[in-house]
């Protein structure tokens, strides 16, 4: 293994790769044994272009909504 590689590399692209599978952030904080959202989220380092594909979504979602007929203001 790469000396220049230690165990917080490892914990941090475990972290992050299961948050780009897709994983409820939940059961990835559990999985690592943080008590806090914000420790886990320390080590999460996604790529540009997951982050890229959530806004998308939460972006194309709340048009939606918003044009959805029937929608109250």
């Amino acid at each position: 293994m790469d000396p220049a590689l230690e165990f917080h590399s490892l914990h941090r692209s475990y972290i992050t790769h299961l948050i780009e599978d897709g994983h409820d952030p939940l059961f990835v904080q559990q999985q690592v044994g943080h008590d806090h959202a914000s420790t886990t989220a320390i080590y999460t380092c996604v790529s540009s272009d997951f982050r890229t594909r959530s806004l998308r979504r939460v972006l194309d979602a709340t048009i939606e909504a918003a044009l959805r007929p029937g929608r109250t203001s």
